[in-house]
């Protein structure tokens, strides 16, 4: 055994007694390696170490369902290959292509087979197809699956090895801690061949909980995350991941067992001969989503879960005062490790990273505007039963539509505005196919599936949606013919790195929402400036330290400054990249 195999073997080791430590350590690890590197596969002598390499300014992503686009004739990922490379090569190199498994509920997040690809939406060819064009995401739902999946059937008939998948829990159990993202009951009655048994269900009665506390889960789903990285994934989105681990007594959310897992999975990627990025789905507040960095040893990415709300609410109110307050105290992400920021996904607008950053009365003015422009909102259960909002269910370009103030004539340069912020921070920016097609809210799908997150998952007509983005007047095609010409721009930018340096700026003005980047060998600056109110704002190039004797242009306007100008004017909603 070499030093460099045994230091893996080493560290594998340690990770799987952190995880079972009433199991024989050794024989498990060997177990774990045969399930990530089945015969005929091979892993890296060295691991790969934390670096700022695995991205670059060039990386841009599209958040989308394998049938948003559909024309009741052709697959629907033959539509989403034909869009992507019609209307978005050049533009973004990436593409999450939400859960495309069999599935009986939740748009694809009660998967019933892990294996295949939804029959509705095309087969294993079409994703293979997708990724030789673009990096891409897939989800690994792996806190839960269908109740009608052959793993929960094989489970009620009391058939090994599946008798044991699934959290088990008691009526009687200290239940009152546990944190929940839903309103429904947390255990579910079923009759099984052993009799009745209560299952852990974190987020709805067709979605069961798998139970970690058995490794024959943990094997089985490194096979299923092998099967994904084999056909294509790059990068691998841990879905939920902060439930993994329940125990009766304690909140069941970012227990030590959910990190030692998220360890021992970066560990297997680092020694992957394929690149492999994992990204942490925990849609929490700001020191609980952090903790997914680890020390450098766990995600490679976490969603900015804050961003969306904190944009929001700057939008609405035309104050950036707590989305900058927030932004300073930011940590630059660690080495190796990014964040992935957005505005908008297939869920609603989450609130709980809001808390302890937004006051009350201020959530409940976004609250309140949300619902006068025909937004919902969704609910959770607090342990002491009571409810709170989870998340505001619109899409963000309906969201841009009015301010505090009401609706106005700023609707297009507001939305902008808010997707250049998403740009400019440090990190990767992703894209919610209807924030890129300025798709309305779409009550229809709501009154027919019973589902507020229905407003954001709507199902274009291909041709008719084709025929909008070749229309110059349609807000489809200003929104992407815009979204194209800033992400062409911005991936020029070694300053736009997702690990640049950045730093908030204090322009003295709460109108403005400003941020200094800097490329990682300090060859390029960029005073990124956004005027998030509906007035024109002036600011002193002296509260931006903007260096003398250089030459500094928009890279957005083309608008020329130097040592001689004073102040910078920007139009309302106006962004500005003023670079060196």
């Amino acid at each position: 055994m070499t030093e460099l195999t045994s230091s893996f073997n080493r560290t594998l080791v340690a990770h799987v007694r952190k995880i079972y430590p009433d199991l024989d350590a050794d024989i498990l690890s060997s177990q774990i390696v045969e399930a990530f590197w089945p015969e005929g596969k091979a892993r890296r002598k060295r691991g790969q170490h934390p670096s700022n390499t695995r991205w670059s300014e060039k990386d841009a992503l599209l958040i989308t369902y394998g049938n948003s686009l559909i024309d009741g004739a052709h697959k629907p990922l033959d539509l989403l290959y034909d869009f992507l490379l019609r209307y978005l090569k050049g533009t973004v190199n990436s593409v999450h292509i939400l859960p495309f498994f069999p599935f009986t509920s939740d748009d694809g997040f009660a998967v019933s087979d892990f294996r295949s690809v939804n029959p509705q939406l095309g087969e294993w060819s079409d994703i293979n197809r997708i990724a030789g064009s673009f990096k891409l995401m897939s989800d690994l739902v792996l806190n839960h699956v269908s109740s009608q999946s052959n793993w929960f059937n094989a489970y009620r008939q009391g058939q090994a090895p599946y008798d044991r998948f699934f959290f088990e829990a008691s009526p009687e159990d200290d239940l009152s801690e546990v944190v929940r993202p839903r309103t429904t009951p947390l255990l579910q009655e079923v009759e099984t061949v052993n009799g009745p048994r209560h299952v852990w269900c974190t987020f709805s009665h067709d979605q069961i909980d798998v139970d970690f506390r058995n490794p024959e889960v943990l094997l089985e789903f490194l096979r299923i995350i092998r099967l994904h990285i084999d056909n294509g994934v790059g990068i691998i989105r841990l879905d939920a991941v902060a439930f993994l681990w329940k125990e009766a007594g304690t909140k069941s959310i970012h227990l030590p067992q959910t990190h030692a897992v998220i360890k021992l999975l970066r560990t297997l990627c680092d020694y992957a001969t394929e690149p492999v990025v994992l990204l942490t789905e925990t849609n929490v507040p700001k020191a609980e989503n952090l903790s997914y960095f680890g020390n450098h040893d766990e995600a490679h990415a976490i969603y900015n879960f804050p961003l969306p709300p904190l944009i929001l609410h700057a939008m609405m109110s035309g104050s950036s005062k707590h989305l900058r307050r927030w932004q300073r105290g930011m940590p630059p992400a660690p080495l190796g490790c990014t964040y992935l920021n957005f505005t908008a996904s297939h869920d609603g607008i989450g609130m709980r990273p809001a808390e302890g950053v937004l006051p009350p009365e201020e959530i409940g003015r976004v609250i309140d505007t949300v619902k006068d422009l025909g937004g919902l909102v969704s609910m959770r259960t607090l342990p002491d039963g009571g409810q709170s909002p989870y998340e505001l269910n619109t899409t963000f370009w309906d969201a841009m539509s009015r301010t505090f103030k009401g609706e106005d004539a700023y609707h297009l340069e507001r939305f902008l505005c808010s997707q250049t912020i998403v740009m400019s921070l440090e990190g990767i920016p992703a894209f919610y196919i209807h924030s890129m097609l300025a798709t309305p809210n779409d009550h229809a799908q709501v009154e027919k599936r019973g589902m507020n997150r229905a407003i954001n998952r709507h199902n274009w007509d291909y041709p008719t949606l084709r025929g909008l983005l070749e229309d110059p007047q349609s807000n489809q095609s200003k929104v992407m013919a815009a979204f194209s010409r800033r992400l062409g721009i911005r991936k020029k930018q070694v300053a736009f790195h997702p690990n640049a340096t950045q730093f908030t700026l204090n322009v003295g003005d709460d109108r403005v929402f400003g941020l200094w980047r800097q490329s990682l060998k300090r060859h390029q600056s960029i005073f990124a400036l956004h005027n998030i109110s509906d007035e024109e704002v002036s600011i002193s190039t002296a509260d931006i330290n903007m260096i003398d004797d250089t030459h500094w242009t928009d890279l957005l306007s083309g608008d020329a400054f130097d040592s001689n100008t004073e102040e910078i004017t920007l139009a309302p909603y106006q962004c500005r990249w003023i670079s060196n």
